[in-house]
């Protein structure tokens, strides 16, 4: 397999999926030599000379007669083999290996894609998003632009951003002869140029790549050897916001550096107090204050909720909303995830994760996890997939399909559920905001009390409290 240039013709080779299933032209899933882990089983030969600039693929399994790379239109490939003893392809890799910023341009142009992010994708500097309200939702379709436009003027300069994946290749020119520097060079005098990187990283790196349009599917790259850097180019108010930044920190480690010394004994001083105290703290803490709770990054509940998805949507309210979701074990859930004007301080969300943490009872929703990144709380309950007894209650067509044996055995659910959280519990709690919503009914119609936000713990010697708000139903 050949990929790359032919300059006497003026023609590029490279891998492009069909539209669609049934379109064979040109789709938007591309591949044009970059080292990926299908690449193990191939010997890889790099040619540049005044007539071409390619890369080559060799097979080098000897078991393999005949091998191929399918991408689809989407951009997920295969690599499969067809063994001489076989008449059947094998699939030997299947691409990407995470399916979001793998994805083709999965944060649109002028953003960088970080598997392990939070948020998964960022706007490069210099660039902020093109909508913020979908940014906040974290929806990337149309990408990022730039703070400052560039003017082709005195001052303006370049940002490393390393160890990436290049950005697509459509709107690029390419010089082998040029150095790192000269490719700098030459940039800045295009006014067209908007980013250079070096041709060929091999060898200490060479050549030269300048894109004259947006930049598009960049990712950071866990494979080692298939990373590179890319030099951005920035107005010249950007690149003075930068360097003043630059020196400000600067001033900053050296007024830092000269307390050092004076700080050293008042430091060890200070340590000393810090652990005689924190080894009494462990010494008084009781077992009821560690909670076995799984917490879940960002990236894992935006993959669940197909990126919160409003097909996904099971719920809404002063909260926030709430989505249906499914974990990569097949398990679903439900996520309640708060809105920044829901009301419900951070205090009041760690309540209600202490509370419903400590809980067993099959009258009470199970809470399976949460998420605080950010400005971000999420909750992860087990899904209901009945929804709530007010759908039922208020509803006058839904309320006739519940035989009365059943609405029965719902309110003993809830008194059961109930009578556990006021008295057999080892909490006293008082849950101040029951009501069909906060009811939510499973496969079996079988009741479970949900929403902790207001519970009020009680001690075994309280028999009243007070509060200045005014809460729950």
């Amino acid at each position: 397999m050949k990929l790359g240039w032919d300059l006497n013709a003026g023609f590029e080779r490279y891998i492009t999926s069909w539209k669609s299933a049934d379109d064979p032209s040109v789709g938007d899933g591309t591949y044009s030599g970059m080292k990926a882990p299908f690449l193990k089983v191939y010997k890889i030969l790099y040619v540049f000379n005044e007539n071409e600039e390619y890369i080559m693929f060799e097979n080098t399994d000897p078991y393999s007669a005949i091998s191929f790379i399918k991408l689809s239109p989407s951009g997920f490939g295969e690599h499969l083999v067809l063994q001489n003893s076989s008449t059947d392809w094998a699939i030997m890799y299947t691409l990407p290996l995470d399916p979001l910023c793998e994805s083709y341009s999965y944060c649109a142009a002028n953003a960088i894609c970080t598997i392990t992010g939070n948020p998964i994708c960022e706007c490069l500097r210099g660039f902020t998003p093109r909508s913020q309200e979908e940014w906040r939702v974290l929806t990337w379709s149309k990408g990022c632009m730039r703070k400052t436009p560039l003017a082709c003027a005195k001052g303006e300069g370049f940002v490393k951003v390393a160890a990436v994946k290049l950005p697509d290749m459509f709107e690029v020119s390419s010089d082998k002869s040029m150095s790192l520097k000269e490719c700098q060079e030459a940039c800045l005098k295009s006014c067209s140029c908007k980013a250079y990187a070096n041709s060929d990283v091999t060898k200490g790196g060479s050549g030269c790549l300048m894109w004259s349009g947006d930049l598009i599917d960049i990712r950071d790259m866990p494979v080692k050897g298939s990373v590179q850097d890319l030099y951005i180019r920035l107005s010249a108010s950007e690149i003075k916001s930068i360097s003043d930044a630059n020196k400000r920190k600067q001033r900053n480690v050296v007024f830092s550096a000269s307390l050092t010394s004076g700080a050293c004994l008042f430091g060890v001083a200070l340590w000393c107090i810090a652990w005689k105290l924190r080894n009494r703290g462990k010494a008084g803490k009781t077992k009821d204050e560690d909670l076995d709770l799984p917490t879940f990054d960002l990236a894992t509940i935006f993959t669940a909720t197909n990126k919160f998805s409003t097909t996904n949507m099971i719920g809404a309210g002063g909260f926030g909303l709430a989505y249906k979701g499914k974990l990569c074990t097949g398990q679903e859930i439900a996520t309640k995830r708060l809105s920044n004007n829901s009301g419900q301080s951070l205090e009041e969300f760690k309540n209600e994760v202490e509370v419903i943490a400590k809980l067993q009872h099959r009258n009470l929703v199970a809470l399976l996890g949460c998420c605080i990144q950010n400005e971000e709380r999420i909750l992860m309950y087990e899904y209901m997939p009945n929804k709530s007894l007010d759908c039922y209650i208020f509803d006058g067509k839904r309320c006739t399909t519940i035989l009365w044996k059943t609405h029965i055995y719902i309110v003993k659910g809830i008194a059961r559920g109930l009578l556990y959280l006021h008295q057999d519990s080892k909490l006293q709690i008082v849950h101040r905001d029951l009501k069909g919503s906060n009811i939510l009914l499973d496969n079996n119609f079988s009741p479970k009390i949900s929403d902790f936000g207001l519970a009020r713990i009680f001690r075994d010697d309280e028999k009243e409290s007070g509060t200045k708000r005014v809460v729950g139903t």
